[in-house]
């Protein structure tokens, strides 16, 4: 066994040439996906994909060519968002899916997605048995036993036609676009320029490392910077590999996860949706009021995604603009949520700066404290910074919340607090933030 967990939150991700993400390491990983997937189907087929970042070939033809060793055929999908792979993986009738991608991450990381036969992240069991055969497994490939490679036709367009089912028409609405020089760079635009949008695009430009520089879900003001300079009526922007996505209104606001998952859940007629403990009160409140109750999970689309089917519920989603909506998609989506986002609007009486008025935002406070990646468990749950914690829960009262939680992608400790007092906010975070800082000292 390995000395660690490889799989996070969302797969395996790192440095670029420092363990796990070396070449050497994907051409193991390959022969370990297929021996785990080779009792299940035969022959196994696997579609990868990836993002624009420059490594991102390396490692998919390392990984292609451990699973090739072992007698395993190659659908090639080039670059593509990574929930195109995962309904494309679905729909081609393939056994497993896997994106080259590190999502938000600089051009420095790199990281590794895999998907079963139906589009769905893989299970925990299924992870622990890849890492139980990393360290075993040997490519011994035979002449008669070499698996195939083909590449996909993107003139098909499955994928394509499956969200411009799901859009609304647009009907000259002056859009602007960031696709953060990565995945969505080439279809974001197609679709919009094909829903009849007057389309401004920006970040669609990729050279493998300016992927997400100053630009995409992470760096609104690119987007929002567009929106006033031109006159826009509302921005999208996604991240590197587009499975989630912000939108900014005509004033320059920003359009959150929170209130896409508000907007759609009222659109919808939902009873319910699942969310997670970075979810806005204001969001909660409104909800409520609207009828429709909102469950907390823990950080990460997967969190989400087990919640949704344990309750049986179509709609759920992060702040971050990683959405699911389970009846249409497997996993979340950020061009599928921008659309279905500004149909919810479009269908509705309201303009989407009438939403934003009326969905309130507590405000929040977001601090990462970079702690060596071996610390970052052990320090969330050491005495000083739950001291601490426990010191700011008091200080919040019935109208705050804190959440601290080691970042399932990145060696980082995520603090976010919440009140009615914005200087109240600030201050707690900055004073828990210290107590970690001094914790990583320590321990």
């Amino acid at each position: 066994m390995t000395e660690q967990k490889l799989f996070g939150t969302d797969g395996i991700r790192g440095t670029v040439g420092q363990k796990p993400m070396t070449a050497e390491f994907a051409l193991r990983l390959g022969v370990a996906v297929a021996q785990t997937f080779e009792g299940d189907a035969e022959p196994v087929r696997a579609l990868v994909g990836m993002d624009t970042r420059e490594s991102g070939s390396m490692f998919a033809h390392a990984i292609a060519a451990g699973i090739t060793s072992c007698g395993a055929d190659i659908l090639w999908l080039g670059v593509m968002p990574t929930p195109g792979v995962a309904y494309l993986t679905r729909e081609l009738g393939g056994t497993v899916g896997i994106v080259i991608s590190a999502s938000h991450n600089p051009y420095t990381d790199n990281g590794i997605k895999l998907f079963d036969r139906l589009g769905q992240k893989l299970s925990d069991g299924v992870e622990a048995r890849i890492e139980g055969l990393l360290d075993t497994n040997e490519a011994e490939p035979e002449a008669s036993r070499i698996g195939r490679s083909a590449r996909y036709r993107h003139e098909d367009g499955e994928y394509l036609q499956f969200l411009l089912s799901h859009a609304p028409y647009l009907d000259g609405l002056k859009v602007g676009i960031d696709c953060a020089n990565g995945a969505a760079s080439d279809i974001a635009p197609h679709i919009f320029r094909r829903i009849g949008a007057k389309l401004i695009v920006i970040n669609h430009n990729p050279d493998g490392r300016n992927i997400n520089v100053e630009c995409g879900s992470g760096h609104p003001q690119a987007i929002r910077d567009c929106i006033i300079r031109d006159g826009l009526e509302v921005g999208v922007a996604f991240d590197g590999d587009a499975d989630r996505v912000q939108l900014v209104d005509c004033r320059g606001r920003l359009v959150t996860g929170d209130h896409m998952l508000a907007i759609n859940a009222v659109s919808r007629g939902e009873s319910s949706v699942v969310a997670t403990q970075m979810t806005n009160l204001g969001t909660e409140r409104y909800l409520t009021e609207q009828g429709i109750s909102l469950y907390r999970t823990r950080v990460g689309d997967r969190h989400v995604f087990e919640a949704l089917r344990e309750r049986e519920l179509l709609l759920g989603g992060e702040q971050s603009g990683h959405l699911l909506f389970l009846d249409l998609a497997s996993t979340g989506d950020g061009l599928l949520t921008a659309l279905q986002t500004l149909a919810a609007v479009r269908k509705s009486d309201a303009t989407l700066e009438d939403w934003i008025d009326a969905i309130p935002v507590f405000p929040q406070t977001l601090i990462n404290v970079k702690v060596p990646p071996d610390q970052k468990a052990a320090l969330a749950i050491c005495d000083e910074v739950t001291a601490a914690v426990h010191k700011a829960k008091e200080a919040l009262g019935t109208d705050g919340r804190i959440d601290l939680r080691p970042s399932g992608t990145e060696p980082l400790i995520r603090i976010m607090v919440e009140g009615d007092d914005v200087d109240a906010v600030g201050d707690v975070a900055h004073r828990v933030a210290e107590a970690v800082e001094e914790a990583a000292k320590i321990v």
